[in-house]
């Protein structure tokens, strides 16, 4: 069987993919592009490392418990955040 190339992950597609990739929701392949990013770049790394501490720290919040008027400034805060963003490519 022959291995497919895959092209490498940016560290911009690697914050897209993070709650994903945290939820084990990846496919493998993409899953594999992840991990061998994350073992090339600290920056990334340093990003999960905090992403699965806030995760803890934070536990589990579920939708329900959002208010209408809370989850609207949440969605207005980080409208068009992924325009505006200039993450290393």
């Amino acid at each position: 069987m022959n291995e497919v190339e895959t092209p490498e992950m940016t560290c911009k597609e690697l914050v897209e993919v993070i709650t994903d990739y945290l939820e084990g929701a990846l496919p493998a392949e993409d899953r594999a592009r992840v991990e061998r990013h994350l073992g090339k770049c600290e920056g990334c790394h340093a990003y999960l490392d905090q992403m699965r501490g806030t995760i803890n720290a934070l536990g589990h919040l579920p939708p329900e418990s959002l208010s209408p008027e809370a989850e609207r400034a949440l969605l207005d805060a980080f409208k068009g955040w992924r325009e505006t963003a200039s993450w290393g490519e």
